[in-house]
């Protein structure tokens, strides 16, 4: 499957769209992370905790889009962006979605 952000693919067409497809994930904050973060507040820095939370959220998220895009029967997804949101406090929603489409690689034109 290709997954772009952007809404063509260089050497492909685009035959027909499918539709929206979407992913997403709810994730809480760790007890352990948080003290953590709160630690390295103090002092500065990543907070690989969250950064580790967030690259799971946006796999998984991912995932799911592609298994949608999937079932539809399409073999790319276009224009994919991410958006994230608080639920409630200590949670917090990562949103994938994009464009699901048939593409056909257009003829290369070398004889």
């Amino acid at each position: 499957m290709i997954v772009v952000n952007t809404e063509t693919i260089p050497g492909y067409t685009i035959r027909e769209v499918k539709g929206l497809v979407q992913g997403n994930t709810i994730r809480a904050k760790h007890f352990g992370r948080d003290i953590a973060a709160g630690l390295k507040n103090l002092v500065g820095g990543e907070l690989s905790g969250y950064t580790e939370l967030l690259t799971e959220a946006r796999r998984e998220a991912v995932e799911r889009m592609l298994t949608q895009a999937e079932q539809l029967g399409a073999n790319a997804i276009v224009n994919i962006r991410f958006t994230t949101s608080a639920v409630t406090q200590g949670a917090a929603e990562l949103y994938a979605y994009g464009t699901a489409v048939i593409v056909d690689q257009e003829p290369s034109g070398v004889s």
